[in-house]
């Protein structure tokens, strides 16, 4: 793709303080787009818009709940406010709860289902709406994950939200179609994020080990197989998963999680 390919776009990426959220955020913005940044920490909302602005992009902060049905009107709504138009929206938020099956809490299956399929499901209804009543199509991406295609311990609910993303994709073809509007997801596999290295420093050597390609990946990886799944190269390209994770779901052996805590926020 060529600089600039997102000019005259204007999107919103949930779940974008950092991480791989961010760097979509940062590279859609580095080539024309017009970002609405969300995430839950205001903090880091505010911080990554900032450097996304210092670096040349055109980025506004909307912190909150993604799972939060009066944020999500108030990003789209921002995005139309600020910058007149919304043609992109990534449901990137999501939480990793895991657990082990027979112990785990309703509370925590609760939120998991709040924030993966409730935020998704209404982020992708609001955003389409407003493409619709625009009349030019648009893009919508949902970010799923390998787990969605492939089992792993102590992760069924937040499994099965993954793969309920991928379905609704699928399903939502016939309702966005008529409209232009494609949606697809990208399924990540094993990333090197800050999230993931601060609560495993052993997470590059265990994910480099059982990795067909030698390395988990890096934040730019699953960035630039989104920026595909939004770009104009992908126009006939809807109902899709893209699995990006080093040929992992290929063989899918599981690191070892015998001294894993198994209760806690991801």
């Amino acid at each position: 793709m060529t600089d600039k390919v997102f000019k005259d776009q204007v999107a919103i990426v949930t779940g974008a303080g950092q991480g791989i959220g961010f760097e979509i955020s940062r590279q859609l913005a580095a080539q024309g787009a017009c970002v609405v940044l969300n995430d839950l920490d205001a903090s880091l909302a505010e911080r990554a818009a900032a450097d996304i602005r210092e670096e040349g992009g055109q980025c506004v902060a909307v912190p909150g709940d993604s799972a939060d049905e009066a944020i999500i009107d108030d990003m789209v709504q921002v995005a139309v406010d600020t910058y007149g138009k919304l043609t992109i929206a990534v449901a990137n938020a999501g939480i990793t709860l895991f657990g082990d099956f027979f112990e785990y809490k309703a509370e925590d299956l609760r939120r998991v289902l709040e924030v993966n399929i409730m935020g998704t499901f209404l982020l992708t209804q609001a955003a389409a709406r407003q493409m619709r009543k625009q009349k030019s199509g648009g893009r919508i991406l949902l970010m799923s994950s390998v787990v969605g295609h492939q089992a792993h311990q102590y992760l069924a609910a937040y499994a099965m939200t993954k793969a309920g993303i991928e379905m609704l994709a699928k399903n939502l073809v016939l309702e966005l179609s008529p409209y232009g509007i494609t949606i697809n997801t990208v399924a990540p596999g094993a990333t090197l994020t800050e999230r993931t290295l601060h609560e495993d420093p052993e997470y590059p050597k265990v994910w480099s080990a059982i990795t067909p390609m030698g390395r988990p990946a890096i934040r730019e990886d699953i960035a630039h197989a989104a920026l595909f799944m939004l770009s104009p190269l992908s126009g006939h390209v809807t109902g899709q998963s893209l699995v990006v994770d080093g040929g992992w779901t290929a063989v899918s052996p599981l690191p070892d999680l015998s001294n894993m805590k198994v209760a806690k926020d991801q």
